[in-house]
């Protein structure tokens, strides 16, 4: 199959299935749509605390502001190159991570217990009434509060003492949990976009990053695609660093996998579960094919049709 049919089985998912948020992000990469329409989307998930909510990580329902809601904002914030420190948005961001809420131990929660009042997957159940501090995400919130605050601000301060524990736990002890990994990269590329940085040797801590995200990669190509296991591109989305950590014949070798492994109505398989009695399950599955395709489709265009 040809690019121009792989693209146009995926878009006509997009357009059919995908909610307004990733409509605007296929949008942004296939048809030069503009960062404000991903930007407007996007905002509709933000509270009046400045964090986000409403299922924007489709597999949590919940409506309170949580950690991992606010990285998955992050992310999108990312993919269209945004650096306006002074949005909106992102001072909200700011605001939300400077209140101490969902916070303790020095890390923002992974789960918080609010996650239980709503249609949720089994892996952001809390089990107990606060919630659980954890790396994923705080490594890559304090990265972003590096990259966006203001330097004599307290909440700086407090990324960067953080981050300095963190980063050295990581270097001694690097962690093999894959979305923890991908916090570490994120890090790794908030802080590379800043000029002068000097919280602790960049050099080195790319090195061990690079070194453990090639460990981490699944090189069973069969489990691929009937497990869920960590693919190349797992770690694409955040930029074309990958190409520089992975065999290129394997990277290609997904690429093309990917091209095969289209269903006939554009999408791919989704390759978990819930775990839970949730029947909303359905729903987030449908959402998350086409956030699937839009992640899918970059990969193949920046592998094989740059």
């Amino acid at each position: 199959m040809n690019k121009e049919d792989i693209l146009e089985k995926a878009k006509k998912f997009v357009y059919r299935n995908a909610r307004p948020l990733e409509l605007a992000r296929w949008k942004y990469h296939f048809e030069n749509g503009s960062v404000d329409e991903v930007l407007n989307y996007l905002s509709m998930y933000q509270n009046e605390d400045g964090g986000f909510a409403y299922a924007l990580e489709p597999d949590n329902w919940n409506t309170n502001s949580t950690p991992i809601a606010v990285w998955f904002a992050t992310q999108r914030l990312w993919e269209i190159g945004f650096t306006d420190t002074a949005h909106p948005m992102v001072q909200g961001i700011l605001k939300y991570l400077d209140s101490g809420k969902d916070f303790a131990e020095g890390k923002w929660f992974n789960t918080v217990a609010s996650n239980n009042d709503y249609p949720h997957a089994v892996w952001w159940a809390c089990d107990n009434d606060i919630g659980v501090p954890d790396d994923n995400p705080t490594v890559s919130l304090a990265g972003f509060v590096l990259r966006f605050s203001d330097k004599n601000s307290s909440l700086y301060q407090k990324a960067k003492k953080i981050l300095t524990e963190a980063v050295e736990r990581f270097m001694n002890h690097p962690t093999d949990e894959i979305h923890t990994v991908r916090c570490f990269l994120d890090l790794l590329c908030y802080c590379e976009k800043i000029d002068n940085f000097d919280v602790f040797d960049l050099n080195a801590f790319k090195s061990k990053v690079y070194e453990t995200i090639e460990k981490v990669v699944c090189k069973e190509t069969g489990k691929w695609y009937t497990e869920y296991v960590c693919k190349p591109s797992f770690f694409f989305e955040k930029n074309h660093k990958i190409f520089n950590m992975i065999d290129r014949e394997l990277l290609e070798k997904e690429a093309y996998m990917m091209m095969e492994e289209q269903l006939e109505d554009g999408s791919y398989p989704i390759t978990w579960q819930w775990w839970t009695d949730y029947k909303e399950f359905e729903i987030s599955a449908n959402w998350w094919k086409s956030s699937i395709i839009i992640d899918n489709m970059c990969y193949i265009k920046a592998l094989l049709f740059a």
